[in-house]
């Protein structure tokens, strides 16, 4: 990174963490909210996809997030401080439990999307099975305190919300930056390519490809967690299902795959979509993102594969 570049994301920070200060107008805050933590989400998704890891049961890791720490706030008693930490070690143990035996078996390809596209499934019909404790396809609201609380993180300003949203987009971004510049990037690249060969010069495959699947999950809970928080209320068409993975998988794809801010251009067109739609047509236009969402990730697929950041800066190293 050059030193213009860093000065760049400088500024660029410091512009984001005053915005709330100087612009406090609440809906576009909460939009700006559900931006960041969808795009620390799209980010825990790339993390596997750039690999040519392809995962559908990423609704399924972000389910276990918010539901295991909400079903803890509501039945326990316990603080998301300590129940965000148990959703993750969920979904990681999750995360092992399904991805282990198809990397020791060397289960790839879409034999290995048909795996995490069922996890999915799973995940949301448990959800939906234990309507006693979940709510089902109701829904579920963890329970509210008055004004601030940081004990059960719930805050009624959107300036505080904004700031956390915020940090963890930043951590994100960080933890992408740092597989990006580690060996285990060109690891898992050349696993993509031919995991035999990868094996012969002496990677370890399934060591690597575990520990990127687990860190991926792990992010994606955070994100659930984050956003039931934040919302106050989760359903499992909201956060956990196959709708929500394919959603993951054509805001990545879209935005960029191969940079890093790809997924948060993702978000961007994904969120404002949706509120348009909402707003301009309300119960009318139900299920019409998932349709447009289809359309779009095939002609991006067939004209913009690299997605729309990914061609942009493309465009712009080769013209200069």
């Amino acid at each position: 990174m050059t030193n213009t570049s860093r000065a760049g994301w400088a500024v660029g920070i410091a512009a984001l963490i005053a915005l709330p200060f100087v612009y406090r107008d609440p809906y576009h805050l909460h939009i700006l909210i559900l931006i960041l933590i969808w795009s620390f989400a799209y980010t825990s998704w790339s993390m596997m996809g750039r690999f040519g890891l392809v995962s559908l049961g990423h609704g399924g890791f972000m389910g276990v997030g918010a539901y295991v720490t909400a079903l803890l706030w509501n039945h326990l008693g316990v603080s998301p401080w300590i129940g965000i930490p148990i959703a993750l070690v969920c979904a990681g143990v999750l995360a092992l439990v399904v991805a282990y035996p198809c990397f020791r078996f060397r289960i790839t390809g879409h034999y290995f999307v048909l795996v995490t596209l069922a996890l999915s499934g799973i995940v949301l019909q448990v959800i939906t099975a234990t309507r006693d404790y979940t709510g089902g396809s109701l829904g579920y609201t963890p329970e509210r305190t008055k004004g601030n609380h940081l004990v059960a993180l719930q805050f009624d300003d959107k300036t505080v919300w904004y700031l956390i949203a915020l940090g963890v987009w930043l951590c994100g971004l960080l933890i992408w930056r740092w597989v990006d510049n580690s060996m285990d990037r060109y690891a898992l690249e050349a696993i993509s390519e031919d995991e035999d060969a990868s094996a012969a010069a002496g990677v370890n495959v399934t060591y690597e490809k575990l520990k990127i699947t687990v860190i991926s999950a792990l992010m994606t809970a955070l994100a659930g967690a984050l956003y039931c928080q934040y919302q106050m209320f989760i359903s499992p068409d909201t956060v956990s299902g196959i709708a929500v993975s394919l959603q993951m998988v054509f805001a990545v794809v879209v935005g960029g795959i191969y940079v890093a801010l790809g997924p948060t251009v993702g978000a961007i067109i994904t969120i404002l979509l949706a509120e348009v739609l909402r707003i301009g047509f309300g119960t009318k236009a139900v299920g019409w993102d998932n349709l447009i969402y289809g359309v779009l990730l095939v002609l991006f697929i067939i004209f913009l594969p690299k997605g729309i950041l990914g061609s942009t800066l493309a465009r712009f190293q080769v013209r200069r």
